[in-house]
């Protein structure tokens, strides 16, 4: 089987995502990147927290235990750094009732919207697309549980741009033809 180009596709997609959801991203990283840079300010992080769970729906009930959790991390030098294991910290947080809620998907995406470059978004579509192309083309050998570990799931996305030769695509610009593509499902075959 020959593997599909899928440059093409990928630029069809993110024409398709500034159609569709520029003005929500662009929110976002001004949010994070212009007016409240840091985590230190619960205020601050709180806004961070609220906006990204509306605009990403994120499923989050509890904004205030999540915030505070963010807050008490320091995760600054972390997130500029672009350090993987800040995913998992972010994601465990103990809530006011004493549990602990695992809340991955939205600390990739807490992580992506402070630096882009270093992290790429986890979500159930984005899983969907990947789990395609292995299937199609045997990219990578992964499955649903090996992408809960943020490190081997930067591995898998950045195996997925090697193998396809989408280098010159950034991680938020995978992450948006991986989204659209699973929640679609069309592939660019």
């Amino acid at each position: 089987m020959t593997k599909i180009d899928l440059s093409e596709t990928v630029n069809e997609y993110l024409d398709n995502w500034k159609e569709e959801y520029v003005q929500k991203d662009d929110s976002l990283e001004l949010l994070f990147n212009k007016t409240f840079r840091l985590n230190t300010d619960i205020k601050e992080v709180l806004i961070k927290v609220s906006a990204l769970n509306s605009f990403y729906s994120t499923n989050i009930f509890d904004l205030v235990s999540v915030a505070n959790h963010i807050t008490k991390l320091n995760i600054d030098r972390h997130l500029e750094t672009g350090d993987l294991d800040i995913v998992g910290q972010i994601a465990s947080v103990k809530m006011n009732n004493g549990k602990i809620r695992f809340f991955y998907s939205f600390a990739t995406k807490y992580c992506s919207f402070h630096n882009p470059d270093a992290y790429a978004i986890y979500d159930s579509y984005v899983v969907k697309a990947l789990k395609h192309y292995r299937n199609e083309d045997k990219f990578a050998k992964f499955n649903d549980t090996n992408l809960k570990n943020y490190r081997n799931f930067i591995d898998v996305i950045l195996k997925f741009k090697s193998f396809y030769g989408l280098n010159e695509f950034s991680l938020k610009q995978i992450d948006m033809f991986l989204w659209q593509a699973g929640k679609e499902g069309k592939y660019g075959i």
